[in-house]
């Protein structure tokens, strides 16, 4: 009898702690963004940030980290207009969202922009310092938006000395 009650009780904690974890990781820190709350904007060659007319937003994002920021939406502005204004984003690399947050599918953008039937551009430069914001627009006028960590934070944030063309490190606490 000992010995069921404390298997009991070791399966029963670790399904708990378990489902905590998933939880935790894939809805308790996530928050809706407002549209009006976000600017979604796009860097043209000469340097200047444009916000980018949108519609049909819908975002995501978490305090506890920078890279956590999601955000769908569509635009008017076409593709062949976008790439002869804006620069792109060569090292682009969608990343996941919690499965909950429908309009954004990383697989999906991944394998559009490598076939070319979307392009993905710089939304602002260290938008956090070391942060990328980066847009990816598809030929239906969807756009897509997340943060990246760029070569500038890569380094940083592993406690190296910035790179060579990259701000200066904000001071550590």
């Amino acid at each position: 009898m000992n010995g069921k009650f404390a298997v009991s009780a070791i399966v029963l904690s670790a399904a708990v702690a378990g489902g905590l974890l998933w939880w935790t990781e894939t809805r308790a820190y996530y928050e809706p963004v407002a549209a009006d709350a976000v600017t979604i904007a796009a860097t043209r060659f000469d340097g200047v940030v444009d916000p980018l007319p949108i519609a049909d937003f819908e975002g995501i994002d978490a305090d506890t980290s920078p890279l956590r920021f999601r955000a769908c939406f569509t635009t008017s502005l076409s593709l062949a207009m976008m790439t002869e204004t804006y620069q792109p984003y060569e090292e682009a690399t969608p990343l996941n969202t919690p499965g909950w947050f429908d309009c954004y599918d990383a697989g999906s953008l991944t394998a559009q922009i490598e076939n070319g039937e979307a392009i993905a551009f710089l939304g602002e430069a260290n938008f956090i310092y070391g942060i990328d914001r980066i847009v990816a627009v598809n030929v239906a006028g969807q756009g897509f938006a997340w943060h990246q960590i760029n070569h500038c934070g890569e380094a940083v944030y592993e406690g190296d000395p910035a790179p060579q063309g990259c701000p200066p490190a904000p001071e550590r606490n």
